[in-house]
C-alpha cells in the first residue's frame, strides 16, 4: 500500500481515533495505571525503533494473566491498545499492514531467508494476525510474514485490512 495512501487514511480517520486515545489516556491515569508501554522493536531492514502501545499490565514478576488490568483486558480484546501505533504510521516507522514487529532479541535467531520479513515496514496488522493473533509458534508467524512479503500488493493489503476489521467487528 503506498505510504501516501496510508497517511491519508490515518489522517482522514483521525477524528475517530484521536478522541479514543484521549479517553484511554484519561482512564489509565484515573485508575492509577501507567499509560504507555514502550519497547524497542525491529523495523524496516531490522533497524530498531521504540514501539508505543497502551499499557495493559501492572509491573511485577507474576504471570502475564495475573498482571493484566481490567482495562488492559478490554484494550487487548478490542485491539485498542494498538491505537498509538497510528502515530508510527504517520512517522514512517510502521505501515498499516505488514509483519508485526517482534522482539529485537529474535533478530539473531532468524535464518537468512527469515530476515526478509524486515524488507518491508512492520505493520499494525498483518497476514499472520489474520491467521491467529495469539499464535504461539514463532516459526509459523515468520512463515506467514514471509508469505506476506512475497505476495504484497495494494489489493492484498486492502484484503488484510478488511479481514482485520471483520475480525474486530466480530469481537
Amino acid at each position: 500500500m503506498p505510504r501516501w495512501f496510508e497517511c491519508l487514511l490515518v489522517l482522514l480517520t483521525l477524528p475517530l481515533w484521536l478522541p479514543m486515545i484521549g479517553v484511554i489516556c484519561l482512564v489509565q491515569l484515573c485508575t492509577g495505571q501507567k499509560v504507555f508501554f514502550c519497547q524497542r522493536r525491529p523495523g524496516l531492514h531490522g533497524v530498531p525503533f521504540t514501539l508505543w502501545k497502551f499499557c495493559t499490565m501492572r509491573e511485577g514478576s507474576e504471570p502475564d494473566e495475573a498482571r493484566m488490568t481490567r482495562v488492559g483486558r478490554f484494550l487487548r480484546k478490542t485491539s485498542l491498545d494498538e491505537l498509538p501505533e497510528l502515530f508510527h504510521v504517520l512517522s514512517g516507522k510502521m505501515s498499516l499492514v505488514g509483519p508485526r514487529p517482534l522482539l529485537v532479541e529474535y533478530l539473531d535467531l532468524y535464518t537468512e531467508e527469515e530476515h526478509h520479513r524486515h524488507d518491508v515496514r512492520p505493520g499494525i496488522t498483518g497476514w499472520a494476525q489474520i491467521h491467529g493473533r495469539e499464535m504461539e509458534d514463532l516459526k509459523a508467524k515468520v512463515a506467514l510474514d514471509l508469505e506476506y512479503v512475497r505476495r504484497r500488493s495494494f489489493g492484498f493489503d486492502l484484503k488484510i485490512l478488511c479481514l482485520t476489521l471483520l475480525h474486530l467487528k466480530g469481537k
